[in-house]
Order: structure tokens, then C-alpha cells, then sequence
């Protein structure tokens, strides 16, 4: 048996038994996951909440731009604070409070002895964490106490959203519109909904002394501190990660020792001799979007981060009354997703025929119609999200049209089935292209196999995103959108760009398809081994059970061994670039896909590891070392890897230009600077602030006005400034760039054509 032959059965199983796990995980999560009452009520009889109230205060939620505006079990944005730390950290103060009054005479908790505190705290944590879930009758039954507090807090926050006054001052410091929720029924539903998260927070799993979000957050005032189990599986994960970049030095020690004949380098670029098809010149379209959309979400994402120090205007500008920051996020972070996939989208349609040298009937008219599909999705889909946040769009319309309210997944179910069909759309493009070329065989059949199967997968994963409802379980919601934004970008979507880049390097003729089929292969199984069961780091603290803890903690170690060893990567792809004076056309690319690997060491191993195990993750879910992670694994990695592949595509698009070096050197230093500069001037620092806030306080206050108000911390956020100028000046010029191809291309005489593409 031959070796690619057992890879790819090594790949088959992997991917069976690894989808396997997942699947009965997700079916642990739906038997184990927190209950939703069908009331709340005191002993007395009162009724405090209905289910009811709980799912339409879930609605009302998602209207204002759900995890835009603040999180919820951790998960959203970082401005306003966690709904769900903050509320059991109010109700808890309320309830010490109320105590300190009627027991000891005094004006609040504050006022008490260390001694008296002491026995209150633990009362308060008995009480608290006590689960008085009825199964049978599907009610939550609490004191009287807990009312009155659970309706302060109520009122704090049906005031907050609204236009009252009193807490104009918070609202500015979170960046909040006036009436956020103009319906006061809304108002008062919305916080039945997160009363709800903050109970599963702090109430324990029946027979268990762990609560349903595994003692996450951290509140010492109710004994939420991180639990055993996270101690010993961050541990476990950091072994896992070692034994895992022993093995891969092996392997890499053991089959690049051998001597390999060397290769006879073709005297001429083999690309230029491709002939550009109507439809790999439609493509063209694509990537001016790319850069169009590019700009937009660099401005977008400007005016998110000025939120941060004005709260509701942009130098004076009442900015929040037109585009809210919750609308102005939502936009900034699905535009990064929707440029960087349109690059590769992009990318497929033009390579599809450049592969097989066949272009199916009608395949232009394909690729034109799929564009114009895009346009009306974003503009379709941009405008319901600002009706919805808006509060013009009504509860019923919202999910369907509206904004969803969960990140990167955000736009409503018409426009997600509309994406979905234009990807099936994409991927029947791709694949009438590709099949011919698999069909005839050859040295590239596996290459071209696996890019065709990830292409496969990116058309038909992305429906992981239609598998939950409007009232689905917030915890199997996160499953599912975790399958998304894990899997399918950050999954195969690698796998796309990894089998793309190999094709073009055989195809250039710097690497023999033999080899080039062997690396792919066995960069896709070790990618794959963490990369599936690595989506549960992200599920710790959603509802889950611990399984999730110990399968994430192991798996999403596995995911940072192969970017150990992309040091190895950058030095090959670099040589590769200068193998040859020809391959000087496409020393851009080449360069990007160098700045590719940098990152995944950086942004997605070192910054992600930071994060990924679960006692680390414990204390840094949502703070400022999450975007951190973001910002640098997914433009630093998937952005610079979109513009590469767009560069390479645009050499065959405009074969007889002149590229002209100084907008292609100012794009990819200003790029990479700026990156560095966001990171480490303003992300870095205030995460790890934060960091020490919440492991000293409790998380509520590394989120709380507060902490977030500090001189400090708006220092630190007007540092981001430099780095956000230098990068958006390196967009303006990559943009500048592609622009000139079509508005004022250079043309090289014939005689420097046939220079530039020889020897």
C-alpha cells in the first residue's frame, strides 16, 4: 500500500471517529444542559418569572445586537459588561445588603465586621448555589429575599436600557444608545432572560458541587471559584502539548533528513502559459468587493473602538442615535469574515478552471450570478441588522430578517439560507471544474481530491449555522455556532489554503507532486486531529458538562503542534519564493504567505494557547485577551493568506502588467506593523489589567464601568491609534494597488514579458 494511500485512510478514520465524539458530545450537552422553568416563584406563592418572559427577554436581547452589546456566559463584545457576571454580582450585594440592614442594624454590607461579613457570604453562598429545580412541577422555587433583590436589579436594568436619567451615566460608559429597548414589556422581559443565565451560573448540577457553567465566573461572594477538574485538565493540556510537539519534531527530524534528488526548476513560469477563460476574468468583480468591503470594515472598526473612550458620540457627533455600537461591531466583525471569505471564494472560481484547463457552458454566467448574490445578501442582510437594532423591526420579523445577536453568525435566517444556497452555488462551480481534472487522473489527483472535498466541506458546513431555532437552548446554540466559526473557518478553510498553495507551488514547478501530496495530506491529518474536537475549548463554560472540559483541554492543545514548527514553513515558502529569478513575479504573494506563518505561531499558537485551557480560560473568557487572539489569528492568518491568494490570482488576471513595488511594500509592512501595534500597545495590556482584576475581585469587575473607566485604560485605548493608522494606511495601499491594475495599469512591452517569466 502506498503512502499516500494509507494517509489518506489515516485521514478518512481520523475525520469519522473524530466527528463521532462531537456529535455524542453535542448529545451530552442537550441531556445535561441548564432547564429553562416554566415559573419562578416564591415560596409564597408569587409569581417572579414564566418561561415565557424568559424566551421573549431571549428575543428582546438579540433585537439589541445580542453578543454586540456586552456578553453572556462570556461570549460577545468587551465594552459593556458580561449580563451574566454582572447581574449575580448585583443580586448577591443586594441580598448581603438586605441582610446587613435587618440583621445587624447597619447601613450595608460594607459597614459589617470581617467576622459578620464572613457568615454572611457564606449564607448568601449556601442559599445561592442551593438547585431548588422541581423536575416535576418545572419550577425554580426562591425566598422572598431573593425577589425583592432579583426586582432591584430588575429595575436597575430595565432603567439602563430605557432613557432614564439616572443611569445616563452607565449607559455613556457602555456605550449604549438611549432606549436601547424603547418597550418597557421588552425591558422588564429582557431581564428574566438574564436573571436566567446568572442562575445557571451560580446553581449547582443535581448531585454535583459544580455549578452548570462550571463555577464560571468568578465570584468569591457565592463560591464561584474555578473548580478541580480545571486545574487538572489545564495540566493534562499542557503535556498534551508538549508530547505533541515531540512527536512532530520526530517526524520532522526523521523525513527531512532524507536526501532527495534535486529538482530540475522549470526555465520558464509554467503559469503564464495558463490560458485566463471568461470566467477566471469574471472573477475579477471579487476582489474588488474584497477590498471595498476591506475598507469598510477598517472604518467600522474604528468607530467601535472610539466607543470605547466617548461611549455614545464620535467627537461630539451623536453618533450612537444613527449607527449604535452594538451595529457598528456586528458589521466590523461579520465584514471580516464575509472579505476575507469572498478572497477565497475568489481564489476557487478562478483556480477551478486554471486546474482542469476546461470551462464548463455557462460557467461565467455562474460566477457573475453568484456575485451579484453576494452584493444583495450584505446589503439585504446589513439593513435588517440596523432595523432590528434600531428597534423598528418587531420581535416577530427579527429573527428571520434582523439581527440573530449571536457573533459572526449574527444575520437573520432568510439571508443565512440565502449565503447557504450561494455556497452550494460556489461549490458546484468549483466542482464542475475540478471533478474533470480528478477524473483524468495524474500526479496531482490527491491534491486536487482534497481541495475539492474542503471545498465540498466549506459549502455544506457552513449549514451547521440553520441547525438551531429561534428558541433553541442557548447551550446547544453555542454548539452550533461554534461548528461555524471553528470549524468552518478556522477548520476547512485551512484545509482549502493549504491544498490551493500546494497546487500552485507544484503547479510553478518548486516542488514535485509527489512530495506536495505527502506534505498536504499529513499537514491536513495533524491539523484535523486537534482542529475537530479542539471547537469544545470554546463550550467550557456554556452549559456543558465537564466531558467538554477534558475533550477541549486535549484537543485544543493539539491544535497549536503544528504551528510550532511553522518557523519551518515561512524559511521553506521564502526559499521557495527565490528559487528561481522568474518567481520575482510573485514575490508579493510569496510574502504574505511568509507574514501567514508568523502569525499562526504568534496570533493563533502563542496568543491562542494564552487562552485555549481551561483554568486560564477561566479567569480571560471575554476580556480583552480573547480579541487579542481574534485580531491576530484571524487577520493575521486568514486575512494575509486571502490577500495572498488574491495577489496570486491577479498576476494571472493582468499577466502583461507591471506591478508597481511601493503600494505592495507599504501594504504588507504597514499591514504587519499596525497588527503588531493593535496587539501589543493597547490588547495585550489592558487583557492583562484585567486579568489581575478578575482573579483579585471576581470577573464582574475586570468588566465593570469602574475598572473599564480607569485613566489607564482609556490611555491604553488611544494607543491603539498609531498601529490603527499605520494599518489602515497599508489596506489604502493595497487597495490603491489593485485599483491601478484597471484604472492605470503600466504594461510591459512583449520583450519584458518573456523576461520577467524566464530565466
Amino acid at each position: 500500500m502506498s503512502s499516500t494511500r494509507k494517509l489518506w485512510i489515516a485521514l478518512a478514520t481520523l475525520l469519522a471517529v473524530s466527528f463521532a465524539v462531537l456529535l455524542w458530545v453535542g448529545g451530552e450537552i442537550h441531556r445535561e444542559m441548564p432547564p429553562v422553568p416554566e415559573q419562578v416563584v416564591t415560596r409564597s406563592g408569587q409569581v417572579v418569572f414564566t418561561r415565557a418572559d424568559i424566551e421573549t427577554g431571549r428575543q428582546v436581547w438579540q433585537t439589541t445586537g445580542g453578543q454586540q452589546l456586552g456578553s453572556v456566559w462570556g461570549h460577545g463584545s468587551y465594552v459593556a459588561p458580561d449580563w451574566t457576571a454582572d447581574w449575580l454580582h448585583r443580586e448577591a450585594v443586594d441580598l448581603l445588603d438586605q441582610w446587613a440592614r435587618r440583621d445587624y442594624a447597619v447601613a450595608g454590607f460594607e459597614a459589617l465586621g470581617k467576622a459578620e461579613q464572613a457568615a454572611l457570604t457564606a449564607r448568601l453562598t449556601e442559599m445561592m448555589r442551593a438547585n431548588t429545580y422541581d423536575a416535576a412541577t418545572k419550577s425554580v422555587v426562591i425566598d422572598d429575599d431573593r425577589a425583592l433583590a432579583i426586582s432591584n436589579v430588575s429595575a436597575h436594568y430595565q432603567s439602563l436600557f430605557g432613557n432614564d436619567p439616572a443611569t445616563a451615566v452607565l449607559r455613556e460608559n457602555y456605550a449604549m444608545k438611549d432606549n436601547t429597548v424603547a418597550d418597557a414589556g421588552h425591558r422588564r422581559a429582557m431581564t428574566a432572560f438574564y436573571w436566567w443565565t446568572a442562575w445557571s451560573a451560580v446553581t449547582q448540577r443535581p448531585g454535583k458541587d459544580i455549578t452548570y457553567t462550571n463555577n464560571w465566573p468568578h465570584e468569591p461572594l457565592v463560591g464561584n471559584v474555578p473548580p478541580a477538574n480545571l486545574f487538572m485538565w489545564t495540566v493534562f493540556s499542557v503535556l498534551f502539548l508538549i508530547a505533541g510537539i515531540a512527536l512532530l519534531g520526530w517526524h520532522y527530524a526523521v523525513s527531512h533528513g532524507k536526501d532527495e534528488a534535486p529538482l530540475q526548476l522549470p526555465a520558464t513560469d509554467p503559469l503564464a502559459k495558463v490560458v485566463v477563460t471568461p470566467s477566471m476574468k469574471a472573477t475579477a468583480k471579487y476582489f474588488w468587493v474584497v477590498m471595498a468591503l476591506f475598507l469598510v470594515q477598517i472604518l467600522l472598526g474604528a468607530m467601535t473602538a472610539h466607543y470605547q473612550v466617548e461611549g455614545q458620540e464620535a467627537y461630539g457627533f451623536a453618533l450612537a442615535e444613527y449607527l449604535p455600537y452594538s451595529l457598528s461591531r456586528s458589521w466590523h466583525t461579520q465584514l471580516a469574515v464575509l472579505w476575507i471569505a469572498t478572497a477565497w471564494l475568489g481564489m476557487g472560481l478562478y483556480i477551478g478552471p486554471a486546474i482542469s484547463g476546461h470551462e464548463p457552458k455557462f460557467q461565467a454566467l455562474g460566477v457573475h450570478v453568484l456575485w451579484v448574490c453576494l452584493i444583495i445578501i450584505v446589503v439585504g442582510a446589513f439593513a435588517g441588522q440596523w432595523f432590528a437594532v434600531m428597534q423598528k423591526l418587531g420581535l416577530a420579523r427579527n429573527f428571520w430578517f434582523g439581527h440573530q445577536g449571536w457573533e459572526y453568525v449574527d444575520i437573520g435566517r432568510f439571508w443565512q439560507w440565502f449565503l447557504f444556497i450561494g455556497l452550494g452555488l460556489w461549490l458546484t462551480l468549483v466542482g464542475r471544474c475540478l471533478v474533470p481534472a480528478i477524473r483524468a487522473g495524474g500526479e496531482s489527483k490527491s491534491i486536487t481530491t482534497l481541495l475539492f472535498l474542503s471545498t465540498v466541506a466549506i459549502g455544506l458546513f457552513y449549514g451547521a449555522g440553520l441547525m438551531w431555532g429561534e428558541h433553541t437552548h442557548l447551550s446547544m446554540v453555542e454548539y452550533w455556532r461554534w461548528w461555524v466559526v471553528h470549524l468552518w473557518v478556522e477548520g476547512f478553510f485551512e484545509v482549502f489554503a493549504t491544498a490551493v498553495i500546494a497546487f500552485l507551488f507544484t503547479k510553478l514547478g518548486l516542488i514535485k507532486n509527489s512530495t506536495a501530496t505527502v506534505a498536504v495530506l499529513f499537514a491536513t491529518i495533524v491539523f484535523m486531529a486537534g482542529g475537530v474536537l479542539g471547537t469544545l475549548h470554546h463550550l467550557y463554560f456554556t452549559g456543558t458538562p465537564v466531558a467538554v472540559i477534558a475533550l477541549g483541554a486535549a484537543f485544543s492543545a493539539l491544535e497549536v503542534v503544528p504551528l510550532a514548527y511553522v518557523g519551518f514553513e515561512a524559511y521553506h515558502t521564502f526559499k521557495l519564493g527565490q528559487a528561481t529569478p522568474w518567481m520575482q513575479r510573485y514575490k508579493w504573494p510569496i510574502l504574505f504567505f511568509v507574514a501567514v506563518a508568523f502569525w499562526n505561531l504568534v496570533g493563533a499558537g502563542l496568543f491562542g494557547f494564552l487562552i485555549n485551557p481551561p483554568l486560564p480560560l477561566y479567569y480571560m473568557q471575554g476580556l480583552n485577551l480573547t480579541p487579542l487572539h481574534g485580531h491576530t489569528a484571524l487577520f493575521g492568518v486568514y486575512g494575509m493568506l486571502g490577500i495572498g491568494l488574491m495577489l496570486f490570482c491577479l498576476r494571472g488576471l493582468k499577466p502583461d502588467a507591471i506591478w508597481p513595488e511601493a503600494p505592495l511594500r507599504t501594504g504588507f509592512w504597514a499591514l504587519n506593523i499596525g497588527l503588531v501595534g493593535m496587539a501589543l500597545f493597547t490588547l495585550l495590556p489592558i487583557g492583562i489589567l484585567q486579568l489581575g482584576a478578575a482573579i483579585e475581585h471576581g470577573y464582574w469587575f475586570a468588566r465593570s464601568a469602574d475598572f473599564m473607566q480607569q485613566p489607564i485604560i482609556e490611555m491604553l485605548v488611544w494607543m491603539r491609534v498609531p498601529g490603527d493608522t499605520i494599518f489602515s494606511v497599508g489596506a489604502v495601499s493595497i487597495a490603491w494597488f489593485v485599483a491601478r491594475l484597471w484604472i492605470a495599469p503600466r504594461k510591459a512591452a512583449v520583450g519584458e514579458v518573456v523576461a520577467a517569466t524566464s530565466r
